[in-house]
């Protein structure tokens, strides 16, 4: 429950914070998250990829 409230607090603080930046701000930080979230996917599917053709 604990983990919930603290959660839910620091959305509203990011929330807050894109609310309050400039719209080219937050689409060059939603760009940069969206490489990297997309990086990350790529990997992991290269490292799954990589173990199943092990066992």
């Amino acid at each position: 429950m604990l983990f919930l409230v603290a959660a839910l607090m620091l959305l509203g603080v990011v929330l807050g914070t894109v609310a309050h930046a400039p719209l080219t701000v937050t689409g060059a930080l939603a760009a940069v998250i969206a490489v990297w979230l997309g990086v990350f996917a790529v990997r992991e599917r290269i490292g799954r990829r990589r173990r199943a053709s092990a066992n």
